[in-house]
């Protein structure tokens, strides 16, 4: 759960997510453009309708002698019959500003229209011009009104002449209009969605192919980047390469001021030794014993340094089988006196990211160590642990080691039996190089009755066993 939380901003998502609120923006502001203006130019056409009856009511209405407003004859159909949405009406404006029907058509039966406030108002200021609006008719139907307002010859007061009609038929053309288009820019939406995220993708693919040759570099597969890339990231591939050649430099440099210095001292080392040797006695035997300690601990801080130096490389690669095969062949062969039996078992596949001297020096001093101790059999399992990790677990049936000394045998210096020979350091060499690596190495209690150590180190990914 807290990773999605935690999830990272990803490129992809964040210009898919970009285009996409762009898109439906566009696609939404030009489908209500499109539906209001439909809708516009379908009531415009509905208006002009109205306009020829309305001129026609004007055109052929008359004041007879009695003062009578006489309207043209109408055949047509629907304003013939009741409540049909067909309607129009002659009327004259009162003193309280509403209008008093003086004709009407057979339609509106026994009801009138009426006219929403100020539209009396509206038809006085433009007299002569035909003004629109929406009404409820006799029947409760929406309806579409024009009005003109005009003096007839003979009579003193103004008329109003008024025509509606049903607008249901006008409004479903435009809610059928709407559901068309909403239907088809929802089609064009989804296909645009497919084209962004397909061009994000090749348009992206340079980037996926660098991140996946700086994995290889990564994992000692390859040295540098070789794919050409386009104009954009072609200085970041050249500046990438720049740095692993920097890097290797630097490395080979410090693995040549690495053997100077071994150099540098083993001479005066093996100069203060031969004189210790050319004068026996107790003080020659101090210093002896002082150099010996001496060379061992310049040996170790060496092979420390020599191994950080290679972790940083572009990386070696090493089959961790036929270097378990071989330390298990010479040791058994060294303690052959003592019947040690290693039982081991790797995977062919297993690859360690590092050289081989290192491993056969970790795994070695493990070995070793495991057959000193020993009471004749020795175990050892290798195993890939996924994202780019093994473990080597050696164990022995020996006396084994209390969990409180555990810790201590990490120490440099410190062995299990003060009076048997050695410095002390082949664990604590085996943890430094490990370090080293990016790895660990942790002792625990063997199920054999003896010591166990656990060494964990980076490997080319492949299946977890």
């Amino acid at each position: 759960m807290t990773s999605g939380l935690q999830r990272r901003p990803s490129l992809v998502r964040r210009l898919v997510l970009l285009a996409s609120v762009w898109s439906l923006a566009a696609l939404v502001v030009t489908g209500l453009v499109l539906t209001a203006l439909f809708q516009q130019a379908a009531l415009s056409r509905f208006d002009q309708g109205l306009n020829d009856v309305v001129q026609g009511l004007y055109s052929g209405s008359s004041v007879e002698a009695d003062g009578q407003v006489a309207a043209p004859p109408i055949t047509d159909v629907r304003s013939l019959r009741a409540y049909s949405g067909r309607y129009w009406q002659v009327a004259e404006p009162t003193s309280g500003g509403r209008l008093t029907a003086l004709i009407r058509s057979r339609s509106l039966f026994d009801a009138e229209l009426k006219v929403p406030d100020g539209f009396l108002a509206r038809l006085q200021k433009s007299p002569g011009a035909v003004i629109y609006d929406d009404i409820r008719g006799p029947d409760g139907e929406a309806l579409r009104i024009g009005g003109l307002l005009s003096r007839l010859p003979g009579r003193t007061v103004p008329v109003v002449f008024l025509a509606a009609e049903d607008r249901s038929p006008v409004d479903r053309d435009a809610q059928r209009f709407a559901a068309v288009t909403l239907s088809a820019l929802l089609l064009l939406g989804i296909g645009l969605m497919a084209a962004v995220v397909l061009q994000v993708r090749i348009g992206l693919r340079p980037l996926f192919e660098l991140r996946r040759e700086i994995a290889e570099v990564r994992n000692g597969e390859a040295d540098h980047l070789s794919t050409d890339y386009p104009t954009e990231l072609s200085p970041v591939a050249d500046e990438i390469n720049g740095l692993l050649a920097h890097n290797q430099e630097v490395v080979e440099r410090q693995r040549t001021h690495v053997g100077n210095l071994a150099h540098a001292l083993k001479t005066p080392l093996s100069v203060i030794q031969a004189e210790a040797e050319r004068f026996p006695g107790p003080l020659a035997d101090l210093i002896q014993r002082q150099a010996d300690t001496m060379r061992e601990q310049v040996e170790h801080h060496l092979r420390r340094a020599r191994a950080a130096a290679r972790s940083q490389g572009s990386g070696e690669r090493t089959p961790v089988e036929p270097v378990v095969d071989e330390l298990a062949r010479t040791l058994e062969k060294i303690y052959s006196r003592k019947r040690v039996d290693i039982d081991w078992i790797c995977p062919p596949e297993l690859v360690f990211t590092g050289e081989r001297q290192d491993l056969m020096e970790m795994v070695g001093n493990l070995l070793e160590n495991a057959c000193k101790w020993s009471r004749g059999y020795v175990r050892v399992v290798c195993r890939a642990q996924g994202s780019g990790r093994l473990t080597v677990t050696v164990e022995d049936n020996g006396v084994g080691l209390p969990v409180d000394r555990q810790n201590e045998m990490l120490k440099r210096g410190v062995r299990l039996d003060e009076a048997s020979p050695g410095s002390g350091l082949g664990l604590s060499i085996v943890d430094d190089l490990a370090r080293a690596y990016g790895g660990t190495m942790t002792l625990f209690s063997s199920d054999l009755k003896g010591l166990g150590v656990v060494l964990d180190l980076p490997a080319l990914k492949m299946s977890t066993q």
